[in-house]
């Protein structure tokens, strides 16, 4: 069955959420204080996006969320638009669907923002690491700080404007 792209359907906040915790909960241990901090973070991006800047872009095999990607350039603050919740199921992992839904959340920056883009992640996560180096990502940044609550080394990577653009202003 194929892969179709969407944005947000009924009950996509869940899934995302749900894909999330599938992974880290067996993978990395998380609990709890991640499940909440995704859940409200989410929410709230969900109800105050800007469908005109912002995107929240789902991936679905028939009925199954299989992965997500959003790109936060109305929320990302002075450092440029923030790439958040980025997560394939595991039926999908290793498909190709996170470089699909990694290029897409780029060009959407590239084409609205046309600045840098930021995220945080930790370390370990080596594929997806590979993943925001292909799409010009460094790494900036490396602490003991832990905003999860899952005993990881938190990280930030950044990727700089474009050549040639000029970022828009948040508010623009």
């Amino acid at each position: 069955m194929q892969i179709s792209f969407d944005g947000y359907r009924p009950g996509a906040l869940g899934g995302v959420l749900g894909l999330h915790m599938d992974y880290y909960a067996r993978e990395w241990g998380f609990g709890q204080a991640f499940e909440t901090k995704v859940a409200a973070e989410l929410a709230e991006f969900l109800a105050r996006m800007d469908p005109e800047r912002d995107l929240s872009l789902t991936a679905w095999r028939g009925d199954a969320l299989t992965g997500s990607i959003s790109m936060d350039v109305s929320g990302g603050g002075p450092d440029g638009a923030h790439l958040r919740w980025f997560v394939v199921s595991d039926t999908a992992r290793g498909s190709g669907l996170g470089k699909q839904l990694m290029a897409r959340a780029i060009d959407h920056a590239d084409r609205v923002a046309a600045g840098p883009v930021w995220l945080t992640t930790f370390a370990g996560l080596a594929a997806a690491r590979a993943l925001y180096e292909r799409h010009g990502f460094v790494l900036s940044a490396q602490s003991e700080d832990d905003q999860w609550q899952g005993g990881v080394r938190e990280q930030l990577f950044t990727r700089p404007a474009p050549a040639g653009t000029h970022a828009k202003s948040p508010q623009a």
